[in-house]
């Protein structure tokens, strides 16, 4: 009693709102309650996940009390990862899934965890219609053991049952082994497990209409992703219209073994809107969170930067070429055109290097931080040097001999043309020696010249006698020209 007497007017206040905010909690979780009748989940589980929202409560009921500074800073586009980290990592114990009962249109129970999960968000569209053409792509792209590894869940968002119904006919007439197989899933969270949609705020001076499609389709995305966390080891999140590269999944597990021990966050294969995102499936739960947290600020891809960035992946990470493809021609937000391709596509014989672990090495005058490494990346880098000069090398140093397949190597961007190598040879070497400042091959075998800044060979093991220790790029002619170096590719037998 005492301590109460001592609260001051503005305590008592907050006390207060909290009493009403916890008596409106217990007042939702009692309609919750009769609407679950026939769920398997317990009335005490709603309570835990309805007081773990309250701890993001504002006026949506999925952002955070003590955040409304991160929000109206969002609102601009501007929410600075650095400075917010930590307070998103206090929502890091977000990893358990939404409660959410969904409804299945189209499944057989999974018997396996898959490698793969590919999931799809669709809704009606006023003119066209690709969700079947996007899910034929994914199975004719892929081989049958590639099959074995993933699976597809598409969630039927469009709160029109009879166009869901029609869709779902459509899934099955044509599908329906891989439905059978439990490749194929069709789903729907119901509407009454959205938030508010109407009335939203309008940043960015959007419409009233297209706000609410972009945050409705932020959910749509945060249902379909709780649904898949558990699925698979890995998820990419593709658009309703897309067309795959072939053996996409057999070009992922390279890029993701070569990643081994790197940490990272999203995965990039395409550089268009939500299509070819990849992310550890145990990631997904509080990507679901954090789409529900913000659905109304932002569209999708922007949020997906940020949440990158709070879980400290400065940088994209994005794959050329790319492996997905937008193939429709009208948006699916009032029917609008929408032409944007991706220029880095390729369809056909896509081949991603096994580049082997290694070392690498440069006398060359290194340009701020375009370090020699970069050129070894399958991500969209480069080495960049200053005007190298006769004898300088650059050297690649395997952790263990190989048999090399295919080397192919190039220097210049479009960008800048000029800075390639102008006059330069490919040897490989054998017999590792140690200095005291780098690993060296012995002995080494000359290739072959670089021609207008390129070189590529094939069946270098048919030609070489021995394994392959080191590969070294020598320049034989001073240049005034700086030199890029845009990538090194090798391809191991």
């Amino acid at each position: 009693m005492t301590h109460i007497c001592n609260l001051n007017a503005q305590e008592a206040e907050e006390r207060m709102f909290k009493f009403y905010q916890m008596k409106y909690i217990f007042q939702i979780l009692d309609k919750m309650r009769c609407l679950r009748k026939r769920s398997t989940v317990s009335f005490l589980g709603v309570l835990v996940v309805f007081l773990l929202f309250m701890n993001v409560f504002i006026e949506d009921s999925y952002v955070l009390e003590g955040d409304k500074q991160l929000i109206r800073e969002t609102s601009t586009h501007q929410l600075n990862s650095e400075r917010y980290v930590h307070t998103f990592k206090d929502l890091s114990n977000f990893s358990g899934t939404i409660n959410v009962t969904y409804r299945y249109l189209a499944a057989t129970p999974l018997q396996r965890k898959r490698y793969l999960t590919i999931g799809l968000s669709s809704v009606k569209r006023k003119k066209g219609n690709y969700l079947l053409e996007t899910i034929k792509s994914i199975f004719e792209q892929s081989s049958y053991e590639e099959l074995k590894e993933i699976s597809v869940v598409v969630h039927l968002a469009d709160f029109n049952s009879s166009w869901r119904d029609a869709m779902v006919q459509d899934i099955t007439q044509k599908f329906a082994h891989h439905i059978i197989a439990g490749r194929l899933m069709v789903i729907h969270a119901p509407e009454e497990y959205y938030p508010v949609l109407d009335g939203l705020k309008r940043n960015y001076n959007d419409p009233e209409d297209r706000v609410r499609f972009r945050s409705k389709q932020n959910v749509d995305y945060a249902f379909l992703l709780n649904f898949c966390a558990n699925t698979s080891d890995y998820y990419v999140m593709l658009e309703d219209d897309v067309r795959c590269s072939r053996n996409f999944l057999t070009a992922i597990k390279k890029v993701i073994a070569s990643l081994e021990g790197t940490y990272w966050v999203t995965l990039e294969f395409s550089k268009l809107g939500y299509i070819g995102k990849l992310y550890h499936s145990h990631d997904l739960p509080r990507l679901a969170h954090f789409l529900l947290m913000f659905y109304q600020e932002m569209p999708c891809d922007w949020l997906l930067t940020h949440f990158r960035g709070l879980l400290a992946q400065k940088n994209v990470i994005r794959f050329k070429p790319s492996l997905f493809q937008h193939m429709g021609y009208y948006s699916s937000y009032k029917g609008t055109e929408n032409k944007l391709k991706d220029d880095d596509f390729e369809e056909e014989s896509f081949d991603i290097p096994d580049n082997p672990p290694a070392s690498l090495y440069t006398n060359m005058n290194v340009f701020e931080n375009y370090e020699a490494s970069k050129a070894y990346s399958s991500v969209d880098e480069y080495f960049w040097g200053k005007p190298p000069s006769t004898g300088d090398t650059f050297v690649i140093v395997f952790e263990n001999p190989i048999k090399i397949k295919k080397i192919k190597v190039n220097t210049g961007t479009e960008d800048r043309q000029n800075d390639i190598l102008h006059h330069g040879a490919l040897d490989v070497g054998e017999k590792l020696i140690f200095s005291k400042q780098i690993r060296q091959c012995e002995t080494y075998l000359r290739l072959g010249e670089f021609k207008n800044g390129n070189f590529e060979m094939s069946d270098v093991n048919q030609k070489i006698p021995f394994d392959i220790h080191c590969m070294r790029i020598c320049v034989t002619k001073t240049q005034k020209e700086w030199l890029i170096i845009r990538s090194i590719s090798i391809w191991t037998s």
